[in-house]
């Protein structure tokens, strides 16, 4: 019989663009961050998981897979971003340049 005190209830998620994984697991006081990942049994359904490339978070916060958790945590799993936010940021910007100058010569 499991002892309540020693338990705690946490989420599992990982957001994929047309769907979303979400599980909730009671685990061990103790457990990590990694442990609850394993024990939600998400990599069964998704192998592209990498925990080299995915990245683990509590409420949009970056944690380390070796993070204690805590009673009521939502460990989130992020997927890697196709591109560098800020070099993206850059390249609409120069866009935005070249036809603010294109439309000046034209005038």
């Amino acid at each position: 019989m499991e002892n309540h005190e020693e338990a705690i209830e946490i989420e599992v998620v990982y957001a994929l663009p047309k769907r979303q994984f979400m599980r909730e697991l009671r685990l061990p006081h103790g457990s990590t961050a990694r442990k609850a990942v394993e024990c939600s049994g998400v990599a069964d359904l998704y192998p592209d998981i990498d925990f080299s490339r995915n990245k683990l978070g509590i409420f949009g916060k970056l944690v380390e897979s070796d993070r204690t958790l805590r009673a009521g945590d939502r460990v989130e799993i992020y997927r890697p971003l196709p591109r560098d936010p800020k070099e993206t940021r850059r390249e609409r910007a120069r866009l935005r340049r070249d036809q603010t100058s294109s439309r000046l010569s034209e005038a």
